[in-house]
């Protein structure tokens, strides 16, 4: 009766808090506990072994529904648990004790330092995740770019337009009707009809010349916005997470992307880069065995021996699917504590083994290896170029004033328009880095300018950065 009437309790304190979410956007406890700061928390001490979706296990049980599972005890024990683990354990708590039988070896990090607010901060983003797995709540500095259309509203317009010439046109057709029949009384004149009205050739060529306004107005629109893809995030081949990568784990931009500094391309990077890290990273913190194999299996590693494959390019792909349903299947009974493979077991191989080649084969790559084939998002016309190089190295400029804060990005999208507008505009406010750079020395009346104080600052707009050549051949 208890449990039922403490059960019944958070859910009524689980309705006040989404309220908040949707009315405040961050609900606080105490003015300092918020699902803003316990995300913050939870990606920073908690999500290397926690999945972030709350409901399945990773390196660390799910985290969904933690509070209920101490609700026979005080809640200074399940604080407790989260600051020091390993003391509870040693002191006999019987909730600790059970834990510890259901995960050893693998012991909980300790978080000491951690305030009441900081935990309260955790539980409740951990309650959010859980009780709206599939449901987007915008949380304050959160970016959604959403694109509403008004063209309904042309077509409302057009079609009442369109009546009111068609009324317009039969007033005047009557009324010069009327006017011929009293200038020439004598003379039997035809009543004009609606369709030899909307047959003349004044209304005919009309509709000719609107229908040719109107789909030059399209080519011009569409050949305008070729490119302009704001917002776009397509589903990639391989679930790469941004956030994890730039944001919890801290790799610079160029570490992957190294021809931003060198060349006109940032270049996307080949899979040797990301065996850099991943030949000892072999699961991955959100998806275990599932997404990397994928990067195994395009570069022939063997995850089961810790080696490449020998003469990989020429093996079939019932021997690729051999290696990688062993290396699944091993690791699903190491995760799940089994003796072998049962029914769940073999459902995962499976699922996993077919995400891999439909995510590495085509109908024009039928062949499980060879290079992933990312899907691009940024993409420029083919008349403008573009230099990474020039604004990364010589303008020292950081990825994000183009790409947007990509290190909290789960899914890669295009942050800025990429039109000719936005670049301009960027030129004529940006300041050039003249400070300690030896790519404007060459330009010494600026140089003396600033030093006198003729001069403020010196902008791309003042070195030719609108001049039309420097974009277009």
């Amino acid at each position: 009766m208890k449990k039922a009437f403490l059960n019944l309790r958070k859910c009524l304190d689980y309705s006040v808090l989404l309220m908040f979410i949707c009315f405040l956007g961050s609900p606080s406890v105490n003015g300092q506990a918020s699902i803003e700061s316990g995300k913050e928390i939870f990606k920073n001490q908690c999500a290397a072994c926690h999945n972030r979706n709350m409901k399945d296990d990773l390196t660390g049980p799910a985290l969904g529904g933690v509070e209920e599972r101490w609700v026979d005890y005080p809640q200074e024990d399940l604080y407790r648990w989260i600051r020091n683990s390993s003391a509870m354990i040693a002191e006999g708590h019987p909730r600790a004790v059970e834990i510890w039988n259901n995960w050893k070896p693998v012991a909980m990090t300790s978080f000491t330092s951690l305030s009441d607010e900081e935990i309260e901060s955790i539980l409740l983003y951990i309650n959010d995740q859980f009780l709206n797995a599939g449901v987007a709540i915008a949380l304050p500095g959160a970016q959604e770019v959403v694109k509403r259309s008004n063209n309904w509203l042309y077509y409302i317009l057009f079609v009442i337009l369109a009546v009111v010439a068609a009324i317009l046109a039969r007033i005047i057709a009557n009324l010069n009707y009327i006017s011929a029949k009293k200038e020439q009384p004598d003379i039997d004149i035809e009543k004009p009809t609606l369709i030899g009205m909307l047959t003349s050739k004044g209304v005919v060529g009309f509709v000719i010349f609107a229908l040719i306004v109107a789909m030059g107005y399209t080519t011009v629109t569409n050949g305008i916005d070729f490119g302009r893809q704001q917002g776009y995030a397509p589903e990639q081949p391989i679930k790469f997470s941004h956030e994890t990568h730039a944001g919890l784990h801290k790799i610079d931009c160029q570490y992957c992307h190294d021809g931003a500094r060198r060349s006109k391309h940032s270049v996307i990077p080949a899979t040797n880069t990301c065996m850099n890290c991943h030949k000892a990273i072999k699961k991955g913190s959100s998806y275990g065995t599932q997404e990397l194999s994928k990067i195994f299996a395009s570069i022939g590693f063997n995850p089961n021996t810790d080696n490449y494959i020998d003469n990989y390019d020429a093996i079939p792909e019932d021997s690729i699917r051999a290696i990688f349903s062993k290396w699944i299947g091993d690791e699903y009974i190491k995760d799940e504590g089994v003796a072998g493979i049962d029914k769940k077991g073999e459902r995962i191989i499976k699922t996993q083994w077919e995400n891999i080649k439909e995510s590495l084969t085509n109908p024009l790559k039928p062949k499980i290896q060879g290079p992933i084939e990312w899907v691009r998002i940024h993409h420029l016309p083919d008349h403008v170029y573009f230099n990474h190089a020039q604004h990364v190295t010589v303008g020292k400029l950081e990825c994000q004033e183009c790409h947007g804060k990509v290190e909290e990005m789960e899914v890669l999208q295009q942050y800025s328009p990429l039109s000719m507008g936005w670049c301009i505009n960027c030129h004529r406010q940006t300041e050039v880095q003249f400070t300690s750079n030896e790519y404007y020395n060459a330009y010494s009346d600026y140089h003396e300018a600033l030093k006198s104080g003729d001069k403020e600052a010196v902008t791309v707009e003042d070195i030719g950065g609108l001049e039309c050549q420097k974009c277009h051949y």
